[in-house]
């Protein structure tokens, strides 16, 4: 079976999905945010404070270059790593993409006050996450195998929907 990496905007739950779901496939779990930090000996907001934007996304296609090349894993990714051709290539050549959406309203109530976002570090975060997300949208949808919403679900069943999809679309023949 093809890896399968997630992406979708920030609070969609890439991260917490992506671990039950490596766990339930037995299959590696990566996160390319974590990965970064551990690389870097810093978070990602002090990257974005020495390096800006640009330098952290540099970093992170490095980093999706080199994790969606592994085999058999799950890799949550950062909600703007779809914003560069060369890791929608990645993505989209190399595994199947699964979309994680997420109503405005929730995204907020996830993560609007969370200082670790440094997009968010603005007099307004709900409008930013609005303007992200209409700047983003069309790229994920274009992108993604599938969109799983997240919205007021939990874990097991947003894991169960994923599962489903990727049986009925023929990559995978084992049980749920």
């Amino acid at each position: 079976m093809a890896s399968i990496f997630l992406i979708g905007p920030m609070g969609a739950g890439k991260s917490s999905v992506g671990r039950a779901l490596a766990n339930k496939l037995g299959y590696d779990f990566y996160d390319s945010d974590r990965e970064i930090e551990a690389r870097c000996g810093v978070d990602i907001p002090t990257i974005f404070d020495y390096e800006g934007e640009i330098g952290f996304r540099d970093r992170e296609a490095a980093m999706i270059d080199e994790l969606t090349a592994l085999p058999d894993i799950v890799l949550a990714t950062g909600g703007g790593a779809i914003l560069r051709e060369v890791n929608r290539t990645c993505l989209h050549s190399r595994g199947h993409v699964v979309l994680l959406s997420v109503e405005l309203k929730e995204q907020f109530r996830r993560v609007g006050f969370d200082t670790r976002r440094p997009l968010l570090h603005t007099e307004d975060p709900k409008a930013r996450l609005q303007a992200l997300m209409e700047e983003r949208a069309p790229i994920y949808e274009a992108l993604a195998h599938v969109e799983i919403a997240t919205d007021s679900r939990r874990m097991h069943h947003v894991v169960s929907r994923i599962m489903r999809h990727l049986k009925s679309s023929g990559l995978l023949s084992a049980p749920e």
